[in-house]
């Protein structure tokens, strides 16, 4: 579930104050809100940050919103920077991103914290090339132009791997950012050599352009989705158990993927406006989403995910994501 490009630490500082003030009235429009009364729980009220408002509209297809005993009040985002965004100026409480906005807002200054994370081991990317290219091997793209989507995206991390196991350095292609649609329209024109995408895109051009897959993100990728929360959020007790529970769901949202793939399928084509044939490429890829522990095996992957977008100019300075990760919702 990749953001939009990574913005340098400068970038982010000056959007942060200006957010402060527009975030709230900038997608109050987008946000509804769920929820039953229970007691004492029934008064906490959990501010959730959702990308495009996926994560809502599967959780209500799968049942999975019912009898809350807390109120959730949503907040729609068209990219996982702008819901970064608003967490750190506590517009929300939480929300989920693929880990590279993740670490980027850590990176930031974010005053977040990991607080549960999945992994599908980098199933929904992949390097695509023409059906009828010569290439073959990602050596064969030595000197070639490669879309690795929008800079700081999955697809850009997934090209960097790629390039590093055949041996190859950014240096060796040429390197042309761009946003999904326009990667597309390059892709489909043969403006490009090669494309670097995930889910519904790579879905797309397979289905209708034919594309071949070059290479995957498996073992070049975390495939990582994290949910982060904001330190005010776990500094309140009601709001970490709320917090707690929201993952429980989630997780069961992924579950319902697995369990129930025609379900998901037929939610996901209607959800996306894409054919049933796009949405069951893009089902194997949700349904293999497991819940990791917030352990140092994560931490250790997060700090790769720093370090390499560090060496490649995207981020600066250090970090260090041990700190970043809350293990323990139930704890003070």
């Amino acid at each position: 579930m990749p953001g939009r490009p990574l913005p340098r630490r400068s970038a982010l500082r000056r959007c942060a104050a200006a957010l402060g003030a527009l975030a709230l009235t900038a997608v109050t429009a987008a946000c509804g809100s769920s929820g039953a009364a229970g007691g004492a729980s029934g008064d906490v009220v959990l501010r959730v940050g959702d990308q495009t408002g996926m994560t809502r509209s599967r959780l209500e297809t799968a049942g999975l919103l019912k009898n809350l005993p807390y109120k959730i009040e949503w907040f729609r985002f068209a990219a996982a920077a702008d819901l970064h965004e608003a967490l750190r100026a506590g517009a929300v409480d939480v929300g989920g991103a693929a880990d590279s906005p993740t670490v980027a807002a850590m990176a930031s200054g974010s005053t977040i914290k990991a607080v549960a994370a999945w992994s599908n081991s980098g199933a929904g990317s992949y390097i695509l090339v023409p059906a009828d290219s010569p290439i073959r091997t990602f050596a064969d793209l030595r000197g070639k132009r490669i879309s690795p989507s929008t800079r700081g995206s999955i697809a850009h991390y997934l090209v960097l791997g790629a390039l590093r196991r055949a041996g190859l350095s950014a240096a060796d292609v040429e390197l042309n950012f761009l946003n999904p649609a326009d990667a597309y329209g390059a892709f489909s024109t043969g403006k490009i050599d090669a494309w670097g995408t995930w889910g519904v895109y790579a879905a797309r051009a397979r289905g209708q352009l034919g594309a071949r897959v070059l290479t995957t993100g498996r073992g070049l990728t975390s495939g990582l989705y994290v949910m982060s929360a904001t330190d005010r959020a776990l500094g309140d007790a009601g709001k970490r158990r709320a917090i707690a529970d929201f993952n429980d769901r989630v997780d069961r949202g992924f579950a319902w993927a697995a369990r129930e793939p025609d379900d998901f399928i037929a939610w996901y084509a209607r959800f996306t406006k894409q054919t049933t044939a796009i949405a069951a490429q893009v089902q194997p890829e949700e349904a293999a989403y497991r819940r990791v522990p917030l352990d140092d095996r994560l931490i250790a992957q997060l700090q790769q995910t720093f370090d390499t977008w560090v060496g490649a100019g995207v981020l600066h300075g250090r970090l260090d994501l041990a700190s970043y990760v809350h293990r323990d919702l139930e704890g003070a």
